[in-house]
């Protein structure tokens, strides 16, 4: 089974695998910098993360390149009125390369609890605390 991911950007959704190069609207990053992409779904063969467990996941891709779309023409045209208008319209688009992408390692995050909870921090007040009383 493969591994990919579901990612948000520009208001669209992409399915994304490592290595996979894309064209997505214009991210406000230089040629060569990092991006993080926004993940909605991570399956890895028949594991799913999705919802709150999203934090794990981290989708990373590197700007290749700048470009712009396609010249779309648009024509409004009203018969018997002698109105015609013609126009175009070229999107600016980002290519980017996957470079990355996976969960982080659940010791990780058990490693960042620990530190989270301050025991020399909690116990620093108290003495704070009886040195205010003796006042």
């Amino acid at each position: 089974m493969s591994t990919y991911a579901i990612v948000k950007t520009g208001g669209k959704q992409y399915r994304v695998e490592q290595g996979l190069t894309l064209l997505v609207e214009r991210l406000p990053a230089a040629d060569g910098e990092s991006v993080s992409l926004q993940p909605l779904l991570y399956v890895d063969g028949a594991d799913v993360v999705d919802g709150e467990d999203l934090a794990r996941v981290s989708v990373e891709a590197r700007v290749v390149g700048h470009e712009r779309g396609p010249k779309l023409r648009v024509v409004k045209f009203k018969p018997k009125r002698g109105y015609k208008r013609r126009t175009g319209h070229r999107q600016n688009l980002t290519r980017i390369e996957v470079t990355s992408l996976g969960l982080a390692s659940s010791s990780s995050g058990g490693g960042r609890g620990s530190s989270h909870e301050p025991a020399p921090v909690a116990s620093d007040p108290t003495p704070a605390e009886e040195a205010n009383d003796g006042s």
